[in-house]
């Protein structure tokens, strides 16, 4: 067993987890954050996207004993307050999700791109959701959603 401290969501854990212990499960077994999804366990899909010290990262590729000492925020860490962060609204109000399984490795990426580039152009935004896989929306959506937001957060309007 190996203990590791993080931060996750603002809170600091201090857990005892097997050297083996991936990420993505440390999240959703040991502290029953069930938001993260395995999609496919071999890092294709994206659906284990979290932000590690800022970063988007898939949780399914990253051992928990590796995550020791960072920040760690996962889909549940958007929200403030109860309110909805704009582009967890963008994909709302955009339809930007249908069955819901890709939808927070959507959002955790699309998060860190607009820190990167607050500006994105449809093609860098699909460019950089490359990695993460829907099978149901063909993406259309999904960018409007992220462009929606971008737009909103320049303006202000959000996180």
């Amino acid at each position: 067993m190996a203990t590791i401290s993080l931060r996750v969501n603002g809170t600091q854990h201090v857990v005892d987890v097997e050297p083996r212990t991936l990420l993505v499960e440390l999240l959703r077994e040991h502290l029953r954050l069930t938001g993260t999804h395995v999609g496919c366990d071999t890092s294709q899909c994206g659906a284990c996207t979290v932000h590690v010290d800022g970063k988007s990262v898939k949780s399914c590729t990253l051992l928990a004993v590796e995550a020791d000492g960072a920040a760690v925020t996962t889909i549940e860490g958007l929200a403030t307050d109860g309110k909805l962060h704009p582009m967890q609204e963008a994909f709302h109000q955009c339809h930007g999700l249908q069955c819901g399984f890709c939808t927070p490795g959507m959002v955790m990426s699309a998060c860190e791109l607009v820190a990167r580039h607050p500006e994105p152009s449809e093609g860098e935004v699909r460019h950089w959701l490359e990695g993460n896989l829907c099978r149901c929306t063909g993406y259309h959506n999904i960018v409007q959603a992220v462009l929606g937001a971008a737009a909103t957060m320049r303006q202000g309007g959000g996180q």
